[in-house]
């Protein structure tokens, strides 16, 4: 059960983090794969500042989508489109 709601935030996360940051659209697939990793990302970073945003869906939500946007600005720096 844990790692369909590990895919579910994920996705969500990644959708969020697509729909903030105007970028290249990855899809569905890309969508979960930068959310997961952007939630490692958003509480990494988060974590070095000090920052909580709470337990539960919503806060693992919004901090998958902070590192999304992250991951998604990188990813937009190494591949241009030309």
């Amino acid at each position: 059960m844990e790692i369909i709601g590990t895919i579910l935030i994920g996705a969500l996360a990644g959708w969020l983090g697509s729909l903030i940051y105007k970028g290249s659209g990855l899809g569905l697939l890309g969508n979960i794969l930068v959310g997961i990793v952007g939630s490692f990302v958003g509480y990494w970073l988060l974590g070095l500042l000090g920052i909580n945003l709470g337990e539960g869906w919503i806060a693992a939500i919004l901090t998958g989508a902070i590192g999304a946007i992250i991951i998604l600005f990188l990813l937009n720096l190494i591949i241009r489109k030309k």
